[in-house]
């Protein structure tokens, strides 16, 4: 093997590697993340690779569901978290709102989202629009 050249592991090398196994514990999850990480990291990857970090995110994100539970929000609630997510300023949404004040009233709550206004967020942020309202 020449310096430089990846190594490819076969999907049974890498169960031999890093077993994958229900997670328990917080320990568990990280240990489980590095895995992942360094496959991410590692660019493109082969189809054993994929099927291996598939299982491994299927675990993660079982572990995730029973232990990290994320709060429901939605309307004005969301909007601000998606601002702060995206690292975004108000005047980044004026395309959506038209004005800066009228963003600012959504924001203070002063003024009620519209339907338009629902429509045009989820397309900026690529989600549904359902996520807006309360269930």
């Amino acid at each position: 093997m020449t310096p430089g050249t990846p190594i490819i592991k076969t999907y049974i090398e890498l169960l031999k590697s890093f077993p994958p196994r229900p997670i328990t514990s917080e320990e568990e999850l990280l240990a489980t993340q590095e895995v992942i990480d360094s496959l991410i990291d590692k660019g493109e990857l082969t189809a054993d690779e994929q099927d291996y970090l598939n299982v491994l995110g299927t675990l993660v994100y079982e572990y995730e569901q029973k232990h990290h539970s994320i709060l429901d929000i939605h309307g004005v609630e969301l909007l601000q978290a998606l601002i702060a997510e995206f690292g975004l300023r108000q005047k980044d949404l004026i395309p959506i709102f038209k004005t800066e004040s009228i963003i600012s009233e959504v924001l203070s709550e002063q003024r009620k989202l519209t339907v338009n206004h629902i429509a045009r967020l989820a397309e900026f942020f690529h989600i549904s629009p359902a996520a807006f309202f309360e269930l």
